[in-house]
């Protein structure tokens, strides 16, 4: 005896009906999907995800779906009425989803123990689906349709199952993230599935459920949906007070682009930008921070600038007050900062970015490498993200150092931003030894930026000679750094001396775990 068997009095789903369930099956896939990459979506902005958290949500959502189709087992024989209360759960907590774990990011911080939790409930929701969906696809099926029936009838709910997923797949990048933000995005997938449970209850399961439980669900439903349409209202209010319970100073601006989450506050002549919650600079101090990367590689008093990064501006500021400068090239990914950069930002860099001398390529770095002309830079001013990520390792690599060799004019210098040889000194010295691996001769040196302390930097050339950090005589008036700053700046101390590493390539992009093991300690 089968588990629909033993419902009472099943009502049979016929030929349409079937149709509307499996237009439904395509639905929820969707939303399940969706589900699935608002977890990783969070594991990014929220925790800085990284291949162990992808891999940890991946795993972990499909180990849940294996254990919500186990634990459905036994309410089989109630189909009907198990699979309206999965969907209304399963729309409640995917649309709240991403509300509920900014909420509890901004009171805890990062924590993937709550992402994996989260990917937990959700996954053993969705694995409960397609049990339920079979056995009421099966309902009304008699004995003589056979082996060949219940093949076709698999193969129905598996071609719906997946082009659901195609639809999510696509819809969560390319419709709701950059439409509607994460906390909305989520929240109006909780909708469309409640709407697809309310009428799979209505139209083909009313039959198959009782008094109470179309009373039940009618209510459930119409919760949900209140609990949705009020995130809907608040999303963004909820957004910004927890923002805001995560930066010291109040957050003036605020902004999901297609690459990163960029927040900017102000609190007195104090501005601050972060990017997916890293600091990026403090007005009060950047100067120390920019003058240490620029100036270094324009003591040769280059013509042509190559920057890599530095959306802020910040970079191209000094870059163009070199008097020797005459054209500098800026490639940065993410235009939504180059507006920051434009408006906001423009009393900070002196409106760098809109200098007829510069022109601003937006791309990523290490592709624009890639097909870029060779030679012609004669300095290369590499400004990017610390590589917490393997998407950004890609630009701490051995194969994109030696891509920034090919554009570098003979006698030319590079210098490059390589984090905190005090707070992650072995993922510090991993960047040196990496960039030596490219065929550079290079020095490193440090200085000590209050808002990030200690911060080193490294100054590279093409052949057997290690550069001196210099300046040039012709370079203009500096508030921090001067000869003596540079030339104290090459000693590193006992408890931080140099260490000779293996270099980080794309195949192993050794430096990710470099960052995790200087901020674990």
């Amino acid at each position: 005896m089968t588990a629909t068997a033993t419902a009472a009095d099943p009502v049979p789903i016929g030929r349409r009906g079937r149709v509307v369930l499996l237009a439904a099956v395509a639905v929820c896939a969707a939303c399940g999907l969706v589900y699935e990459l608002i977890l990783l979506t969070l594991s990014v902005t929220l925790a800085g995800g990284g291949v162990t958290e992808t891999s940890l949500i991946v795993a972990g959502f499909v180990a849940a779906l294996g254990a919500g189709a186990l634990l459905v087992k036994p309410l089989l024989g109630h189909a009907a009425a198990v699979f309206v209360a999965v969907e209304i759960l399963l729309g409640a907590a995917g649309g709240l989803s991403a509300a509920a774990l900014y909420v509890a990011f901004s009171f805890q911080g990062p924590s993937t123990a709550v992402l994996v939790l989260a990917t937990a409930v959700l996954g053993v929701l969705v694995g409960a689906e397609v049990p339920l969906l079979m056995t009421l696809l099966q309902q009304g099926r008699t004995a003589d349709d056979g082996a060949a029936g219940t093949g076709r009838l698999l193969a129905n709910l598996n071609a719906a199952d997946y082009a659901g997923a195609v639809v999510g797949g696509l819809a969560w990048p390319f419709v709701l993230l950059p439409m509607a933000g994460q906390i909305r995005g989520a929240a109006l997938t909780g909708v469309v599935n409640l709407v697809a449970a309310a009428v799979v209850a209505t139209f083909l399961l009313r039959a198959q459920l009782s008094g109470r439980a179309r009373g039940g669900s009618a209510a459930a439903l119409l919760a949900a949906a209140l609990a949705l349409g009020v995130l809907l209202v608040q999303a963004r209010d909820i957004e910004i007070t927890s923002q805001q319970r995560l930066y010291r100073d109040p957050v003036i601006a605020s902004e999901l682009s297609a690459y990163q989450q960029i927040v900017l506050t102000e609190r007195g002549d104090d501005v601050r930008l972060f990017l997916d919650g890293d600091l990026q600079f403090s007005s009060r101090d950047e100067h120390r921070y920019t003058e240490s990367l620029v100036h270094p590689v324009l003591a040769r008093d280059p013509a042509r600038v190559l920057v890599l990064g530095g959306g802020d501006g910040l970079a191209a500021r000094e870059v163009l007050r070199h008097p020797s400068v005459r054209e500098a090239v800026q490639v940065e990914l993410d235009p939504a900062v180059v507006e920051l950069a434009r408006t906001r930002l423009a009393g900070l860099n002196g409106g760098a970015l809109d200098d007829p001398r510069l022109r601003l390529v937006l791309d990523d770095a290490f592709g624009w490498l890639r097909t870029a002309p060779t030679a012609g830079f004669d300095a290369v001013v590499v400004d990017l993200p610390d590589p917490d990520t393997p998407v950004l390792a890609r630009l701490y690599s051995t194969e994109f150092y030696g891509m920034v060799s090919r554009v570098l004019a003979p006698g030319g210098l590079v210098a490059v931003q390589s984090g905190s040889p005090f707070s992650t000194p072995t993922a510090f010295w991993r960047t040196i030894s990496t960039i030596g691996s490219a065929g550079f001769a290079v020095t490193p040196y440090h200085v000590h930026v209050p808002s990030f302390g200690d911060w080193g930097f490294a100054l590279a050339a093409a052949g057997p000679a290690a550069p001196q950090p210099a300046l040039s005589p012709s370079a203009p008036p500096l508030r921090f750094l001067d000869a003596a700053t540079l030339s104290a700046a090459t000693a590193f101390p006992r408890d931080r001396r140099p260490q000779v590493l293996e270099p980080s390539t794309l195949d192993r992009p050794r430096i990710v775990d470099d960052m995790r093991l200087g901020y674990a300690h």
